[in-house]
This record gives C-alpha cells, sequence and structure tokens, in this order.
C-alpha cells in the first residue's frame, strides 16, 4: 500500500442497502531526509496536461504527480481514500463526499468541494469537447449539457453541503462509482485554473497547478520535457525523490539507449526489438509485473471497406498471434482471447472464441466470400515501439488473405489521437488501453458503447449499451459481470475490434535507482522510487 487508507464496507442497516467508505487507521513512513535525487523518466509528448481531457496514458503519467485523487488504488488494485476523508451511499445512487480538511492546491489554496464541482462541470458540458466528458453521464442533469450550445453547464446532480462536503446524485444505483471517482476525469481543479466561470485559462495546461506530491517546475517543453518537484507541503505520503524529469521521446530505442548509459533512469517499456538483449544489457533491472494493458487493432467500422463484420472476423482468424508473441515479444506478452484484460474480474479465458482463433483456410475462404478490401494499410504511434509487430501482422495477412498490407506510422500517439479525435478515417489502426478503474465496465463502456470516450472506430449497437447500462445498475457485482459478459458476447459478433495481446510491464531502470514499481495501471509509482 502507498500510504493510502483502504476502504471498508459496513453492513446493511434495517433492511436498506448501506455502503460506507471509511478509514483503516493505515500510516506510512517519511524518509528521514529529502532527497536532492532527480529522477530522469522516459514519456511521450502528451496530447494535454488538462485533467479533464486527459485520456491517455503519457499525460495521466504527469497527471499522477501533480493531482492528488479522491480515491486511489494500492498494488493490488482495491480502492483506497486519498484526499476524499469519506465517500458514503445509502442507496448507491446520492453519494456524499468528504474531503480531508488539511489539501491544499501547490498555490496555498484550498482543496474545496467547489474543487470538484467546477472541474466536473466542466468536464460535462457537451460544448467544451473534453475527452472525459463521457464519464459523467451517469451523473444526473448529464443529457441535458449535450445539446450543442446548450445553457444548461452546470450538472444538477452535483450540491455542494459546505466546503469540504458535497453529495453526488446518479441516474441510477451504480455500485462501482467509489472505483470510478479515482481515475483522471474526476481530479479538481483550483480556481486559477479558470479565467472566468466556466472557462479554463490557456496558460493553465502549460504548467498545471494541482494538489498532489509533486509541482510543476517551470513549464511543459513541448516534446523536450516536462520537469516536476517535490512538494513538501503535501499531506499525503511524501515521495523519496526530489523530482522528475519526464524527458520526451520520439523512439522508445533512443531511449533505450540512453537507459544503458544511465543517461536515463526509468524506461516504461523495453523496445521490441531490444527484448532478446535486455537481461545481457541490464540484468536484474529488466523487470517485470502485472499490467492491465490490452493492446488491439480497429476498424472504421462506417468504412465500406471494413464494415462487413465477416471481413473483420476474416482478417482476426487470419492472424497469428501466439507466433507474434512468441517472435516478437519473446513470451513476455501474452495472446488476447477475450475483450477485456484478465486482471478484472468478469474475465472469461477464450470469451472471444472462434474470432480470435488462428486458422488461415477459414479466414480466406470467409474473407473471399464477404468481397474483403485487396488492400490493407496499419496506423500506429511510431513512438511507441509497434513497428515490428505490426509489420509481422501484415506479413501473416499478405500470406493468409492474398493482399497487400503496409504500416502507416503517424510520429507521435498524440498526433494519432488527434486525427481520430476529429473524426478523420485513417484506416484500420492499432490502439491500447489500461484501465482507468478495475471493472470490465472500464473496458465495456469507454470502449465500445456509442457515446464511449474512446470509441474511434464508431461502433454502436443498442443491445450492447443497453446490457452495460444494466451492469452498470446491477444489485450486485456478480449480477453486473453477467450483463457485461452478454455485452461482450455482441463484441465477439460484431467484431469492432481485433483482441491482440494481454500485455505485462516490461520494463528497465539504470544503476541509479531502486524500488522501481509499475502497477497494474502501467503508471510508474513515483512515491516508492528512490535513488540508489
Amino acid at each position: 500500500m502507498r500510504g493510502r487508507t483502504p476502504f471498508k464496507m459496513a453492513a446493511g442497516v434495517a433492511g436498506v442497502a448501506a455502503l460506507a467508505l471509511v478509514a483503516a487507521g493505515c500510516t506510512s513512513e517519511e524518509p528521514s531526509a529529502p532527497s536532492t535525487f532527480v529522477l530522469k523518466s522516459n514519456l511521450g509528448e502528451p496530447q494535454t496536461l488538462l485533467s479533464t481531457n486527459s485520456a491517455e496514458s503519457e499525460g495521466n503519467q504527469v497527471l499522477a504527480a501533480l493531482f492528488e485523487p479522491l480515491v486511489d488504488y494500492d498494488d493490488n488494485v482495491k480502492p483506497v481514500l486519498a484526499a476524499a476523508e469519506s465517500v458514503e451511499s445509502t442507496d448507491k445512487i446520492t453519494w456524499t463526499i468528504k474531503i480531508k480538511g488539511d489539501r491544499k492546491f501547490h498555490n496555498g489554496e484550498d482543496v474545496t468541494s467547489d474543487s470538484f464541482i467546477n472541474a466536473w462541470n466542466y468536464a460535462a458540458y457537451g460544448d467544451n469537447g473534453q475527452n472525459n466528458n463521457y464519464f459523467f453521464e451517469f451523473i444526473e442533469g448529464y443529457d441535458a449539457m449535450q445539446e450543442k450550445g446548450s445553457t444548461v453547464k452546470e450538472l444538477s446532480g452535483l450540491k455542494k453541503v459546505d466546503d469540504k462536503t458535497f453529495t453526488v446524485k446518479l441516474t441510477y444505483a451504480f455500485a462501482d462509482f467509489p472505483l470510478v471517482i479515482g481515475y483522471t476525469a474526476f481530479l479538481p481543479l483550483p480556481s486559477v485554473a479558470f479565467s472566468a466561470p466556466g472557462v479554463i485559462d490557456e496558460k493553465f495546461e502549460e504548467a498545471p497547478i494541482g494538489n498532489g506530491p509533486f509541482k510543476m517546475k517551470g513549464v511543459w517543453d513541448h516534446d523536450v520535457k516536462i520537469s516536476v518537484e517535490r512538494w513538501d507541503d503535501f499531506k499525503g505520503t511524501k515521495p523519496k525523490i526530489a523530482g522528475v524529469d519526464f524527458i520526451i521521446y520520439n523512439t522508445l530505442t533512443a531511449a533505450y539507449a540512453d537507459l544503458t548509459q544511465d543517461n536515463l533512469d526509468v524506461l516504461d517499456s523495453i523496445p521490441t526489438e531490444n527484448l532478446s538483449s535486455a537481461l545481457t544489457d541490464l540484468g536484474e533491472r529488466f523487470a517485470h509485473s502485472p499490467s492491465s494493458t490490452f493492446q488491439y487493432l480497429a476498424f472504421p467500422v462506417k468504412n465500406p471497406k471494413y464494415s462487413n463484420a465477416e471481413v473483420r472476423k476474416a482478417i482476426s482468424m487470419a492472424i497469428d498471434r501466439a507466433e507474434i508473441v512468441e517472435k516478437v515479444f519473446k513470451n513476455l506478452q501474452a495472446p488476447a482471447d477475450a475483450f477485456v484484460s484478465p486482471v478484472v474480474a468478469g474475465y472469461r479465458k477464450g470469451a472471444c472464441g472462434e474470432t480470435c482463433t488462428y486458422d488461415a483456410a477459414k479466414a480466406k475462404a470467409l474473407y473471399t466470400s464477404a468481397n474483403g478490401p485487396a488492400e490493407i494499410s496499419i496506423a500506429y504511434n511510431a513512438d511507441g515501439g509497434h513497428k515490428e509487430w505490426v509489420e509481422a501482422t501484415c506479413l501473416q495477412l499478405e500470406k493468409n488473405l492474398g493482399v497487400t498490407c503496409v504500416g502507416n506510422p503517424f510520429p507521435k500517439f498524440a498526433d494519432l489521437l488527434n486525427k481520430l479525435k476529429a473524426g478523420e478515417d485513417i484506416g484500420f489502426f492499432r490502439l491500447g488501453w489500461s484501465m482507468d478503474y478495475p471493472s470490465m465496465q472500464n473496458y465495456l463502456g469507454p470502449l465500445y458503447t456509442t457515446n464511449g470516450s474512446s470509441n474511434y472506430y464508431g461502433y454502436s449497437n443498442p443491445e450492447f449499451d443497453d446490457l452495460v447500462l444494466k451492469g452498470n445498475s446491477a444489485a450486485t457485482g456478480d449480477e453486473a459481470i453477467k450483463f457485461y459478459q452478454q455485452a461482450e458476447d455482441i463484441l465477439v459478433k460484431d467484431v469492432p475490434v481485433l483482441p491482440m495481446r494481454f500485455g505485462q510491464n516490461n520494463y528497465g531502470y539504470s544503476n541509479r535507482v531502486k524500488n522501481v514499481k509499475f502497477d497494474s495501471f502501467s503508471k510508474l509509482d513515483l512515491i516508492s522510487i528512490e535513488a540508489a
């Protein structure tokens, strides 16, 4: 546990469901003296550093350093209280959130109910076009804020009780709500983030003022680095290092070269071309840990080339995932056989069935009968180490389907995401997902529902949406999982994306550091790490 306070479930009273999240007296040991060591860690250029808009791993790693959420998660993905003193409900519809009284922002401003209410209202207002808008859809009043030009700019379900207490009324009972509010979308914002009510100051994103263990040092130096320094007034568990320079690399191979020379302290992912030599190069500093990462290939389902589900299924069956995992990833990842990660409750081994089972003969026959396209391109971000496996996939498709296949690299992940967000059709493309909170819903909702925050492929199935909604509002976790699994079965039939691999964290670190950990969210633990 990272010095946080674990949740504890309270029993029901007099036949009324009660869910109380309370402190359990967990304490932590502070370092004896502040370290002067500044860590150097790799990063890709973020798409944004605004919490309401950041839905990708690069920005979220920085925001995890700058902000303290209401709820955090320990290494076993169990929810623990962070900035929240308590999160309670008797009916799972109306939740009361109390904020710890000693929490402040880096500029000395108190973290209050308004800090959360104003941030959440900004994210939820449709015209603001925030990537994390989707995550507020279950709060009362959300729908009224989505019509273009709506004069309704506040969620009716948010009510301020006092400076340190507010209530959240949902449109249905949602037992996983305490898990959800640990996500980046639900971070607080100080008053200085707004140049006017409901208007974000453009300068804020270049140097966000947070409430977390680190504060910005200078401003975001785009495509070069983002620097943060330890904030000694932080009331939670303080880090053991003085700061972090997030060095922005265009390629993982360049970052790996710096790592082997101790010019970089932590590399979050070993390049595929260096997996064979990493153990020799790094020894015990080549490390592994469980990850929730789900790598997939996505179809623009409204593109006539890929609008037929039979074409999509044939492409899936033509890919030998096990061969790619063995030859490219040296068996340090696993072939994906479902649409959700094995780390979440409800995962079913082999749920994808025939769709994810390699069968070249059946794939070719199905592709021919469905009149699949003669040419395929796979878009990917060049800064993420994807070139080798994308090319291996193309070779298999050419061999097994008789098509022409090429990789289509984008220099940066942010470039690819910006194209997708703008609604541009870039053809068949690669994406990955690490969970925001530990639930099947976090894979199914954002990725596949009609209005999902990361549904960049235009997939829409009302039956699927309805099943996810039923799971969200289910009375128990087991009942919710049954609905989510039924929804996953629809994905197997519709094939909007091709599950490719379940990842693990395969990372490396220099001789200068110790206690290096990556959690199941694939984030570097900046609290535990220290100078060697």
